[in-house]
């Protein structure tokens, strides 16, 4: 994942903090995303529970498959999506240097930079490849005008960006953007052929927030806040189960509403005209 300026981290100085020294004090953080080739049962079963990824995994199942040329991943992480991609195709991940405090490890073929401009020539690239990083840059615009700048005229930008998640890898998480929000950056960047689509809908938003209500509730802050807790979450244990059910026949048969997604997948063109 990608870590903004260092200015907005200074942003908290002033502000009352909790003992972990920030503002708001993140009860646990996400897990890092391996790639499904790693073990694939452990992949899928983390599908089962996790809709983010699921929905995310769906979008870019139908895009990577036609990628070909060079491919670069912003915010690469654990490179997840490697293994989605055509024989051929050339994978170029890159990343901040403070990547480790998102919890990633680091990897020889990930380049790692100081997440201000990225390490490549105007025009390098044929596809970028950018997955929930966008809440976590402090200027977007910028950051998306760079993404822009590193295409090549004609290439192709595939972009995912959560709605309905909780402040995750605080205090860097600066904001949401609905479809609106982000055709108005897009366009602003000189992006062309917009294409939004929701990524899951309100039932999977519902069973997303039960199963993080129920990780808070088995994870008391102090011990004997479990005596509690853990009666609450077991009690809730059959709501939770019913939802996750239903958010997966409903994100099969394309039911539910789209306007409470879990997020949003993004495609965007360079102009093949355009030579900036």
């Amino acid at each position: 994942m990608l870590l903004p300026d260092k200015w907005m981290s200074d942003q908290y100085a002033d502000r009352p903090t909790t003992n972990e020294g920030t503002a708001v004090s993140e009860e646990f953080q996400p897990i890092a995303i391996r790639p499904p080739g790693d073990n694939r049962w452990l992949f899928w079963l983390r599908c089962l529970v996790d809709l983010q990824l699921l929905t995310v995994f769906r979008f870019l199942v139908l895009h990577l498959d036609a990628c070909r040329g060079r491919i670069l991943d912003v915010g690469a992480g654990e490179s997840p999506w490697r293994d989605l991609l055509p024989a051929g195709a050339e994978y170029v991940g890159v990343d901040a240097d403070l990547s480790g405090e998102f919890g990633m490890r680091r990897h020889a073929h990930i380049t790692y930079y100081d997440g201000k401009r990225l390490p490549y020539e105007d025009g390098s690239f044929d596809y970028v490849l950018c997955t929930e990083v966008l809440e976590h840059v402090a200027d977007p615009l910028s950051f998306l005008a760079d993404l822009r700048r590193v295409l090549r005229p004609g290439g192709t930008l595939l972009l995912t960006v959560p709605w309905s998640a909780r402040l995750h890898h605080v205090p860097h998480d600066y904001g949401r953007f609905t479809r609106y929000g982000l055709v108005q950056l897009l366009d602003s960047c000189g992006f062309l052929g917009v294409a939004i689509v929701e990524r899951g809908n309100d039932i999977a938003v519902i069973a997303n927030k039960l199963i993080v209500l129920m990780m808070r509730l088995f994870r008391p802050r102090r011990w004997h806040h479990c005596l509690w807790s853990w009666g609450l979450a077991i009690m809730l244990a059959p709501v939770m189960l019913g939802f996750l059910g239903a958010a997966h026949l409903a994100l099969f048969f394309n039911a539910g509403s789209r306007l409470d997604p879990l997020g949003y997948g993004v495609t965007a063109l360079k102009s093949r005209t355009d030579g900036r």
